[in-house]
């Protein structure tokens, strides 16, 4: 099975009352981790990669990455260009092998952000592929994603039809509450999405796709074990999965998962470390590390996604 694009997915998603989990991927032992937890439980996936993890782990080598995945899974998989933040790099993309890039054109003004998105929707859509594009602005940091809490702003619903229209993309991306990075809301708070916003776009926009950025739990089991083993993670707890699986259940059809993978990774090898002082062999703490982000995985794909026996 090739690579397919995320059309038919949303589709089966919205009807279903489910999110397809979009999980970025940096080396090796993420993908494996990710896509040996959707084998075991029959669940799509969206692979994604921003620019920052092109540039760390090679354009090519990440394709040949999620290839060997599919080939060795046979689950349908997208490859998605997360945070794409100019036509010639979405172009690369596209060019290389993707079939869904995202346009992320949201810190500019609304003409802008509209002009820039339907350059690429033109593009990709010659060339088969789907496009995601931004209305609203999260607040936190991913890579070169970088959006203070003054700046973030919330998806304003009466722009979304104009938008989505005027570009002609295939799916967008709003903001209502969720924020990038492992740092979101204070010990105490009680962070709460904004419904109300999510249900008037999906009012204005029937049976159209809509997806959410920094959506990562924060699960402190993992961020006590980087604690514990020399870290200094500041107290934050993320975005409550009771919220994201109501939010899979109205019109998100897809949930971007980051950080938690982090988390997971990096507490684990911490964890080991503390373990195992002398040890220096890469294969025995990646081991581990990929286990855990098996494990995490597989709880979001049947937990909070409901995707589980989708694919």
């Amino acid at each position: 099975m090739p690579l397919v694009t995320s059309r038919e997915m949303f589709q089966k998603a919205y009807n279903g009352g489910y999110a397809i989990g979009a999980f970025n991927v940096n080396n090796m032992e993420i993908v494996q981790g990710i896509t040996e937890a959707a084998a075991e439980v029959n669940a799509p996936l969206i692979l994604q990669v921003s620019k920052g993890a092109r540039a760390y782990a090679n354009h090519t080598y990440l394709i040949k990455l999620v290839e060997a995945a599919v080939i060795e899974t046979g689950l349908p998989i997208v490859l998605h260009l997360d945070h794409g933040d100019s036509f010639e790099t979405c172009k690369s993309c596209i060019d290389g092998g993707f079939t869904s890039v995202m346009i992320d054109a949201s810190s500019k003004p609304f003409e802008e952000n509209i002009a820039l998105t339907r350059q690429v929707v033109e593009y990709a859509h010659d060339r088969g592929v789907v496009v995601e594009a931004e209305l609203g602005t999260l607040a936190g940091i991913e890579d070169e994603v970088k959006v203070s809490a003054e700046d973030s702003s919330y998806t304003r619903p009466e722009e979304v039809e104009e938008f989505v229209s005027r570009t002609g993309c295939d799916s967008l991306a709003i903001a209502i509450g969720t924020s990038h990075g492992a740092y979101k809301f204070k010990p105490g708070t009680k962070p709460q999405l904004r419904f109300d916003v999510l249900e008037e776009v999906a009012r204005r926009l029937p049976g159209f796709p809509i997806v959410l950025h920094g959506s990562s739990s924060v699960p402190q089991e993992f961020v006590k074990m980087i604690n514990e083993n020399g870290g200094n993670m500041p107290g934050a707890i993320g975005v409550p999965e009771d919220q994201l699986r109501h939010a899979a259940s109205l019109a998100v059809c897809k949930i971007n998962i980051d950080s938690d993978l982090r988390l997971a990774m990096t507490g684990t090898i911490r964890k080991y470390f503390a373990e195992h002082p002398a040890d220096f062999d890469p294969r025995q703490y990646l081991k581990p590390a990929r286990a855990a982000i098996k494990e995490l995985v597989r709880h979001k794909l049947i937990d909070v996604l409901g995707c589980d026996g989708k694919a």
